[in-house]
C-alpha cells in the first residue's frame, strides 16, 4: 500500500503502464523506490488513474516463474482511491493494527 502521484500513462500491448512517483509507503511487503512503473493488465483505463493525480494504491509484486518479469501490478479490480489526508490517516491506523 502506498501513496503515489501519476506522472505518465502509456499503453504497452494489452496493458497500461503508469509512471508513478512514490510519495509514502504504508506497508512494506516489497521495497519501492521513489519512481516506479505500475502495470494494469488492460487498456480500458480501469481503475481510472489520471496524470497528475495522487492516489492511495494497493498493488502486488508480480514475478513470473522464470524470474524474467518483476513488476508492480494493480489488477483492474484493485484498490485505487484518490489520496486525501483522511485516507492516509485511516491507512496508517490500519497498518499499526495489521
Amino acid at each position: 500500500v502506498f501513496h503515489g502521484r501519476i506522472l505518465a500513462r502509456r499503453v504497452v500491448g494489452q496493458e497500461t503502464r503508469y509512471e508513478v512517483e512514490v510519495k509514502a509507503r504504508y506497508r512494506h511487503r516489497f521495497p519501492l523506490v521513489s519512481r516506479e512503473y505500475l502495470w494494469v493488465p488492460n487498456t480500458c483505463g480501469c481503475p481510472p488513474l489520471r496524470e497528475g493525480g495522487e492516489y492511495l494504491l494497493m498493488a502486488r509484486r508480480h514475478v513470473n516463474h522464470e524470474h524474467t518479469l518483476n513488476r508492480i501490478l494493480l489488477q483492474d479490480d484493485g484498490y485505487a482511491r484518490a489520496w486525501t489526508p483522511r485516507e492516509a490517516r485511516l491507512v496508517r491506523e490500519a497498518a499499526r493494527h495489521c
